[in-house]
């Protein structure tokens, strides 16, 4: 059998219609659409199909909807035999590789999701935070830059993507200067993200400790296979060891950068995106060219994911 690692997309690759086809088609779909919108007490799926797009936007409702959207592909993936190795998800993907792995029950996690998205949207007044992504930069570079970037300047190291390609994160102000600063020590580009907030830096600590609440009131398990942390990069399955690290997750850097490396290393034979957009896919191929992966978000693109999968090796 394959050994192949999924991975699922974070905020920002939400768009309007997202998931529609895989409803239509497919009845295990349609049913956890509907178990999400009992769950949450609003249609998510008349929001994710129909928009607008400013309202599915907003993080409290982008993240429950990436995540339901993914885990219903993943659903449909499982009911054809497809068994991942290993599972990683991109900030908010971390919790469907989560529900993937049998970690998280589905509606459980979406209404935790739901309550992350708020609390990150609350977590910091509105405007004053932001992010940005530099390019063409080490992390070494940028670090050296970010030394004396403290209190109303403060701002992080958010995700470490792929080789060039590192997100900040901090105060408006802060980023803005230390945006120049990048640029002025030899960034390609510095561009701002359209974000509401400074997500995965400390500023995000105050909702880091509301959020652990929440989360000792969920059930979590013991993962079926390796989930690798976003914080550590490495390879997770501890019921509590998860739950501290989901913890961490909000205001710590995403290491995605190094959990692809370890995929690597593993020797997949696919890395699998579940999930609305390609993003992922673009990073895999920045981290090892040659490495087969899938995005898999439509019946075509699973069909086509499935032939592969059940070819004679």
């Amino acid at each position: 059998m394959k050994r192949i690692a999924c991975v699922f997309p974070g905020q920002g690759s939400q768009e309007v219609g997202m998931g529609k086809a895989m409803y239509e088609a497919y009845p295990a779909v349609k049913q956890l659409f509907d178990e999400a919108d009992e769950a949450l007490g609003y249609s998510l799926t008349r929001l994710m199909f129909e928009g607008p797009s400013e309202e599915l936007t907003k993080t409290e409702n982008a993240q429950p909807a990436l995540l339901l959207n993914s885990i219903a592909i993943q659903r449909v993936l499982q009911q054809e035999g497809v068994a991942p190795s290993m599972t990683a998800g991109h900030s908010l993907g971390e919790y469907s590789a989560l529900v993937a792995a049998g970690a998280l029950d589905p509606m459980e996690a979406v209404q935790l999701v739901h309550v992350r998205g708020k609390l990150m949207e609350e977590a910091y007044p509105t405007g004053m935070g932001t992010m940005a992504a530099v390019l063409g930069l080490s992390q070494e570079e940028i670090e050296e830059v970010l030394r004396d970037f403290d209190g109303e300047l403060a701002v992080d190291l958010a995700n470490i993507n792929c080789p060039g390609q590192i997100v900040i994160s901090g105060t408006k102000e802060g980023v803005e200067k230390a945006s120049e600063q990048l640029s002025e020590a030899g960034a390609k580009r510095v561009l701002p993200l359209n974000v509401s907030g400074p997500f995965h830096s400390r500023l995000m600590k105050s909702a880091s400790d509301d959020f652990a609440d929440h989360l000792s009131e969920t059930k979590i398990y013991d993962a079926n296979v390796p989930v690798y942390a976003n914080v550590t990069a490495a390879p997770v399955t501890n019921a509590e060891e998860i739950e501290q690290l989901l913890v961490e997750q909000l205001y710590s850097p995403v290491r995605f950068q190094q959990i692809l490396e370890a995929f690597v290393e593993e020797e997949v034979d696919a890395i699998v995106e579940v999930g609305q957009g390609k993003v992922l896919s673009g990073l895999v191929r920045k981290v090892k060219r040659r490495m087969k992966t899938f995005s898999v978000q439509d019946p075509e693109s699973l069909q086509a994911f499935i032939d592969w999968y059940k070819e004679e090796s």
